[in-house]
C-alpha cells in the first residue's frame, strides 16, 4: 500500500500507519521505530492547508497514542518536511534524511550564524535538541547580521558536540534530547531572515504538537475505560474525561477546517484554542485516570507508566497561562460573537 495515498485523502495510509504501529515491538527504542516508519514511507503526510490537514493531525495523534517519544521524533521530522516545503529549500534535501526542529531560544541557548565567502557556519549552544542522536539532520534557528535565520545542518560532521548529561528525568527519555554546541558546523540557509516565525505554517505546526498530546491522552483515557472498576465514581471520572477529550477533538477539527479554508491566514487564535484544549484534556485525563486506577497502573503496567511520564513532560511544551493571555487578548481585540 503506497504512503502516497496520504496526499489524496489520508484514509488508507492512516489505517496502514496504525497497523504498522501496532506491529512494532513495544520495547523497540523510539529511534528505531522512527526508522521503521521512514523506511515504509509513512512520513509522507498531507501538507498543512492542502485540504487534508485533519488527516495529517490524525496521523500524529495515532503515533502519540502508540508511543509519545516516537511521536515527538515523528512530529519533528514531518514538521521539518513541511517547513522545507513551505519555505522552498534551495539545496538538495537528502532522500533518506531524518529531521529534527531545534528552535528553542533562551539566554543560554543562542546560536550565532556566520556567512563568509558564501559559506555559512554555526557557533554556540542550542538547548532542547530532541532526537540529537536519533536523526541525521536538523533545522536550527540561529542569529546572524539580519536577525533570526533558519538553517539546515547535517549532524554527521565535525564541528558540533552533543551532550545528554543535563537530561536525567524518565519522561520522554527515549527522545534522546540533548544540548548541542556548534563549533563551526556547516549549514544551509532556509528561507529569508525571520521567515520561520512569520510564515503561516508556524501555527499549523503548533497544532500538530497538540494532536500528539491528544493522541497520548487518548491512550490514557482508553486505559481508564478498560479498567474493571465500574463504581459511580469511576463512571463520573470517565464522563469528565469524555467531555474534555471531546472538547479537544472539536477544537482540533475546527482548527483543521480553518487552516484548510484559509491556509495563508493567521491561525494563531484557532491554534491557541486547540493547543489549550488539548493541554487541559491531557492534564485532566492524567489526573482522573490516576485517581481511579491507583498506584498499580504506575507500578505494574509498563505502557501506562511510560505514557503517563511522557505525557506529563510533553504537554509542558505548552506555554500555559501565556497562551491563555494571548488568546484572551485576541478575543478582546476582535469582534467574533460567542454564537453557536
Amino acid at each position: 500500500m503506497s504512503a502516497s495515498l496520504f496526499r489524496r485523502s489520508g484514509g488508507a495510509s492512516l489505517t496502514h500507519l496504525r497497523t504498522t504501529l501496532a506491529s512494532l515491538a513495544p520495547r523497540l527504542p523510539a529511534r528505531e521505530k522512527l526508522r521503521e516508519l521512514l523506511v515504509r514511507e509513512l512520513d509522507v503526510l498531507p501538507m498543512p492547508g492542502g485540504g487534508h490537514t485533519l488527516a495529517r493531525w490524525q496521523a500524529l495523534a495515532a503515533v502519540g497514542r502508540s508511543d509519545l517519544a516516537l511521536a515527538k521524533l515523528y512530529e519533528g521530522h514531518t514538521d521539518a518536511l513541511a517547513i522545507l516545503h513551505e519555505l522552498g529549500a534551495t539545496f538538495a534535501v537528502p532522500a533518506r534524511a531524518s529531521w529534527g526542529v531545534w528552535a528553542a531560544e533562551g539566554p543560554r541557548s543562542r546560536v550565532s550564524l556566520e556567512v563568509r565567502n558564501g559559506r555559512a557556519t554555526l557557533h554556540g549552544p542550542k538547548q532542547w535538541c530532541s532526537g540529537a542522536r536519533a536523526v541525521s539532520h536538523a533545522l536550527v534557528t540561529a542569529w546572524g547580521e539580519a536577525g533570526s535565520q533558519l538553517v539546515a545542518v547535517a549532524l554527521d560532521q565535525p564541528g558540533l558536540d552533543i551532550s545528554e548529561s543535563a537530561f536525567v528525568g524518565p519522561g520522554m527519555a527515549e527522545t534522546v534530547t540533548a544540548d548541542v554546541t556548534f563549533h563551526g558546523a556547516a549549514c544551509e540557509l532556509v528561507g529569508a531572515p525571520g521567515a520561520y516565525l512569520s510564515r503561516p505554517g508556524f501555527w499549523h505546526g503548533g497544532a500538530g504538537v497538540a494532536a500528539c498530546w491528544y493522541g497520548g491522552a487518548s491512550g490514557v483515557a482508553e486505559a481508564l475505560r478498560s479498567a474493571p472498576q465500574r463504581d459511580p465514581f469511576a463512571h463520573a471520572a470517565l464522563g469528565k474525561v469524555d467531555l474534555w477529550m471531546h472538547a479537544a477533538a472539536a477544537a482540533l477539527r475546527d482548527a483543521a477546517r480553518f487552516v484548510d479554508g484559509q491556509p495563508m491566514a493567521d491561525a494563531q487564535r484557532v491554534v491557541h484554542r486547540a493547543r489549550l484544549a488539548a493541554e487541559r484534556a491531557a492534564l485532566r485525563t492524567l489526573e482522573l485516570a490516576g485517581g481511579v486506577l491507583g498506584p498499580a497502573a504506575y507500578c505494574r503496567n509498563a505502557h501506562f507508566a511510560r505514557a503517563a511520564a511522557d505525557l506529563t513532560v510533553f504537554v509542558r511544551q505548552s506555554h500555559g497561562e501565556r497562551d491563555l493571555a494571548a488568546l484572551g487578548a485576541q478575543v478582546a481585540a476582535g469582534d467574533e460573537p460567542f454564537d453557536l
